[in-house]
């Protein structure tokens, strides 16, 4: 079977990891934790985003033919019960996120136009928003790449024009948030530290770049490339955005979704016109994040519902190969969450963009201490695999890569969600305890009832060797077919240009050799294979006919 025809160049992974990373509407609540914030940024590069980035080159180098990202390599080092959880919890954020993004919509279009819009009209476009998101995950990544390249030239261009006001306003009229040599130091108050694991997920996302590979030229070179370069961009644009805001509204006067906007129009003038332009590119750049993001989701709630790991529907696809069944659960779930709004306000819960936002937050980034711990659990039990991209350094470098993560995430996590004080703003995290509480049992009720149905239990590497082959792609046999069908394939002819390449293929390989060039062999995907015997065996078929 030939492959399909690869459309993602390095540019557009490095543009891809923009957009998946960087995540604008992250930059409000970051830049709430005030000048200490500069502080928490540079620490958390070190801490957590280097880190994170060197793991993920490696996991996803190593394991390039794997579609299911992050899962997939849960799942070679824990299993299934350990990879449910993660495909559960990876799953569930972004319906939750999708919601919280569709609920910033209403409100960043008021403050553009001086609107108020009703109830009606703000479900109408927050519906809008979702469903737009849901249908473009249908179209396969690489007949999407114009959505995320678009978007993440418009960040690069929010995060310039940010930066830029922010530095003119400084000058010509002071920096909003003082300039004393001590608030840049750490701040340990309960607000400082509750926002600390918006930081820590604004780095999130360079896994989603693994489950790209289908579509990449040469996943192996481009993935960890990307990460890199793509990593110290988006590190140098968050402080960049940080010091904008920072400029133009103090720590305790800027919203959480509509600081963006908010700190343009302070900066710029409420009627300028940079404000509609900034106000627009940023709304644009919500749906260019979240189609970005649902390439990855999607794949890994396909591979997980596979493997029986979460229900059979969030298997389906359509008729190109793309997720079906996932996407359609992120809008159902999305559009039920953005109906509570009436009832969240009744109930006094006015931000639902921060309750959302918080509860997805805490799902993702907790499903990542499983990623970590497969790193060294993998180099431990798939000791022969071909890394062509490895960390670098010892065993004790090793360790701290994953540890040192882990240990920030959980602190991040405790932060989020248990009170620090009893004041009212600490106790209403108590709300986001149960939320987070309730969607984790949920998940185990899940992973339950599919095991139940699972006729058996993949228990990792160590003891089941490697994971089996899924089902064969039926929507690739099918591509291929119609494409032997436009070339009128004739079987017999097909066999002598096989003969004639495969020596050609011989006399390349001895003419490396005499080179002294060693050339790592890709490792061949069972689906692939499977279908290809699938096709030949049409072909006897033809030429017995």
């Amino acid at each position: 079977m030939s492959e399909r025809v690869k459309k993602f160049s390095m540019i557009d992974c490095m543009l891809s990891v923009i957009c998946v990373v960087f995540t604008s509407e992250a930059i409000a609540p970051a830049a709430a934790i005030g000048n200490s914030a500069f502080f928490w940024w540079l620490l958390l590069i070190v801490l957590f985003c280097a880190p994170y980035g060197l793991v993920v080159s490696e996991l996803g180098t190593t394991y390039a033919d794997d579609d299911g990202g992050l899962y997939d390599w849960v799942r070679r080092a824990f299993g299934d019960k350990m990879a449910s959880r993660v495909g559960w919890m990876y799953w569930i954020n972004f319906p939750l996120w999708i919601a919280s993004l569709a609920v910033v919509f209403p409100p960043t279009i008021t403050s553009l136009t001086g609107i108020e819009l009703p109830l009606v009209v703000q479900i109408a476009i927050e519906f809008a928003f979702i469903w737009v998101v849901t249908i473009a995950a249908f179209s396969r990544v690489s007949d999407a790449k114009w959505i995320l390249n678009t978007a993440a030239v418009m960040k690069i261009i929010i995060a310039c024009t940010l930066g830029g006001l922010g530095l003119w306003f400084a000058l010509t009229h002071g920096f909003a948030s003082g300039l004393e040599p001590m608030s840049f130091l750490p701040s340990f108050d309960p607000n400082s530290l509750t926002y600390i694991g918006i930081i820590i997920f604004n780095f999130m996302g360079f896994e989603v770049i693994a489950t790209y590979t289908d579509d990449m030229e040469n996943p192996r070179v481009q993935i960890p490339k990307a990460i890199i370069i793509g990593g110290l961009i988006i590190s140098a644009i968050y402080i960049i955005c940080t010091f904008g805001i920072g400029a133009a509204i103090p720590a305790d006067e800027l919203s959480t979704s509509s600081g963006v906007v908010d700190a343009v129009a302070t900066m710029a003038g409420s009627t300028s016109w940079i404000v509609y332009v900034i106000g627009f590119l940023f709304l644009i750049t919500l749906v260019g994040n979240m189609v970005s993001w649902s390439f990855g989701v999607n794949f890994v709630a396909v591979c997980a519902a596979k493997d029986g790991n979460l229900p059979k529907f969030f298997g389906t696809e359509t008729k190109n190969g793309m997720p079906k069944g996932a996407p359609l659960m992120n809008g159902i779930v999305a559009s039920g969450c953005v109906l509570l709004l009436p009832l969240a306000e009744f109930a006094g819960l006015s931000d639902l963009f921060w309750a959302l936002f918080s509860v997805g937050m805490v799902l993702l980034i907790v499903s990542y201490i499983p990623m970590f711990l497969a790193f060294p659990k993998l180099r431990q039990v798939d000791p022969s695999a071909e890394h062509p991209f490895e960390v670098p350094g010892g065993s004790g470098f090793h360790k701290a890569l994953t540890y040192v993560p882990v240990a920030v995430i959980l602190i991040a996590t405790f932060m989020t969600l248990v009170p620090l004080n009893g004041t009212p703003e600490e106790m209403s995290k108590l709300l986001l305890l149960a939320l987070t509480i309730g969607f984790l049992v949920a998940g185990e009720v899940v992973r339950v009832v599919c095991a139940r149905n699972r006729e058996h239990a993949y228990l990792g590497m160590a003891v089941s060797g490697e994971p089996p082959a899924r089902e064969i792609d039926l929507a690739l046999v099918e591509e291929e077919k119609e494409l032997r069908e436009e070339l009128d394939y004739d079987p017999v002819v097909s066999e002598t240009s096989e003969k004639v390449l495969a020596q050609s293929a011989e006399s390349a390989a001895n003419a490396v050799d005499l080179a002294g060039i060693s050339v790592s062999p890709m490792p061949n995907d069972p689906k692939v294979q499977a279908a290809k015997e699938g096709l030949v065996e049409d072909d006897i078929r033809e030429t017995e006919t």
